[in-house]
Order: C-alpha cells, then structure tokens, then sequence
C-alpha cells in the first residue's frame, strides 16, 4: 500500500470519485458544509502548502483518502477519511490518518481538529487509538450525535 499526494492531476478526480463514495455512504447530507461546492473547487482549501488531499493505492487500485485544511491560529482539521469497503479491516484508515497528521506536523501545526457523528464508531475508535479527545464545538455541526475531537501535535 503506498499513500500519495492528489492535489493536481488524475489524482484529483480520484478524490472527487471518493469524496463522492463517501457522502454516498453517510446517512446525512452534506448540504451544511457546502460540500457540492467544495468537490467543483478541489483542491480548494486542501491544496498545499497549507492543506493536503492523500490517497491510499492498494493491490493497483485506489482505496481510500483523507484531507486536511488550515483553520487557522496553528490548527488544522482533517476531513473526509474514507476507505472504500472492499479494503476496510486492512490498516489503511490508520495509515491515512498518521499520514495526514505527519503533513501536519511537517506544516507545522501545532493541533488537529475533526468532526464526526457517533454511528462512526470504528472511526472514533481509530482517532483515540492515535491520541485525539473530545473537545467542545468548535465549529457549526447541526447533526444530532456530532462530536469534536483533537489531537496536540507536539506531543
């Protein structure tokens, strides 16, 4: 399994396939984070040096992505972790993530953000498994079950 950067190219239309994947598989819509808008400015606020777009390519194929953004003050968040079914259980969704946080800290941000919903549960699992915790909002989630979470980066 290799991880690349996909902010140009043919990689990019890959992350928009998965970006589409996974709002396919959530069972909210995205409408409140403008995500139709965000897919038709990709890389959009992901493009390096201050954000990333990152896939995994597994057995030739492209099985997963993750994303991350400036929020500004030293914080960046991470956002649409996605690994496709056929490849979940592999380690992949954990390589994503010490990916993503590895660009973060190379970037220099001194904390990472996330939000995600409580049916996420293996998701969850992985993100406290790698030391984040829950925190108070810290930005506008109107579903039901949101949780916050971040992870000190220069520990």
């Amino acid at each position: 399994m290799t991880i690349v950067h996909a902010e140009a190219g043919v990689y990019l239309d890959f992350v928009r396939e998965l970006f589409r994947e996974y709002a396919e598989s959530l069972d909210f819509e995205l409408d409140f984070q403008n995500f139709e808008e965000e897919l038709a400015e990709l890389p959009g606020e992901y493009k390096q040096p201050e954000g990333c777009l990152l896939i995994a390519i597994a057995e030739g194929s492209v099985a997963g992505c993750v994303a991350m953004r400036n929020l500004g003050n030293n914080y960046c968040e991470m956002k649409r972790l996605y690994v496709r079914p056929a490849y979940r259980g592999r380690g992949i969704g954990r390589a994503l993530v010490m990916a993503v946080i590895e660009e973060a800290k190379k970037t220099g941000y001194a904390r990472m953000r996330l939000d995600t919903v409580q049916s996420m549960q293996e998701a969850i699992a992985l993100y406290r498994s790698v030391g984040f915790y829950e925190i108070a909002p810290y930005r506008y989630n109107p579903l039901n079950g949101a949780l916050f979470m971040e992870l000190d980066l220069r520990q």
